[in-house]
């Protein structure tokens, strides 16, 4: 089976943020992993982690102004030196941490800009953030996200994404791969962990339709968590759902599947 990570800025959340690390331990997670550390001082989230004896496995590079709905800035011709200064952000709470590695939301594609521009920036940002945090010893990670959720998202593909890293050509950057976007996208999800898993640094996981819990909707995800065992992948399955009712309520998928 493999190891599963509790997504904490989607689950748990009837509880304070802070508060979440005491229910995913007690909920049986040895590891969490959520989008941004940046509004909280590192060393409360240390103490919660260290407290609870939790991994943690992966938060986002600071992504632009979430609440006014931005998802990532990597693309945006305007905002280079923006993003550059969210690198060194996420490098010092990386360490802090003492997480491994860091994920690149790419954003939008900016009103307006040509596409040789946004397509030029984001390399060169990729290029840039790997290279610092190969410096740092963490591993860069992008994400494609569907365009249903998250319309005129640039990074939409799994083939895009794995095209941009051939771009990019850094030794330490690999692809997120989330299950509910792919399926939303493309499907395809056991050929794609089978022909491109040496490169993806991080899974993730809701069913869909909804983004609930497995066993909510259509993705088969016993037989998947089996193929991932079979192919040997060593890293975390982040649940990055969103709970149908509560998410203790909604625990005995991950049950089932430790028997």
């Amino acid at each position: 089976m493999p190891r599963f990570a509790a997504n904490l800025s989607m689950l748990f959340t009837e509880a304070p943020f802070l508060d979440r690390f005491a229910l995913a331990a007690d909920a049986g997670f040895s590891a969490v992993e959520f989008l941004f550390p940046y509004a909280w001082a590192p060393e409360a989230i240390k103490a919660r982690l260290d407290a609870h004896g939790l991994t943690l496995v992966l938060h986002n590079l600071p992504a632009g102004d979430w609440e006014a709905g931005e998802r990532g800035i990597a693309c945006d011709p305007a905002r280079v030196a923006e993003f550059r200064e969210g690198v060194e952000r996420a490098i010092t709470h990386a360490r802090a941490l003492g997480v491994s590695q860091l994920n690149c939301l790419a954003g939008k594609t900016p009103a307006g800009a040509l596409a040789v521009d946004v397509h030029r920036t984001l390399v060169d940002n990729l290029r840039h953030a790997a290279e610092r945090l190969d410096d740092a010893g963490l591993r860069l990670l992008v994400e494609p996200i569907n365009r249903f959720d998250v319309p005129g998202f640039h990074l939409h593909r799994t083939d895009q994404a794995l095209a941009l890293l051939d771009e990019v050509g850094a030794s330490n950057a690999f692809l997120q791969y989330d299950l509910y976007h792919a399926q939303r996208t493309e499907g395809e999800l056991t050929g794609t962990l089978r022909r491109h898993l040496a490169r993806i640094g991080h899974v993730q996981l809701a069913d869909n339709p909804g983004r609930h819990e497995p066993g909510t909707g259509e993705i088969n995800f016993p037989f998947l968590f089996e193929e991932l065992d079979r192919l040997g992948y060593a890293g975390h399955v982040g649940c990055e759902y969103q709970p149908a009712t509560t998410t203790e309520a909604g625990l005995g998928w991950m049950r089932r599947a430790a028997r």
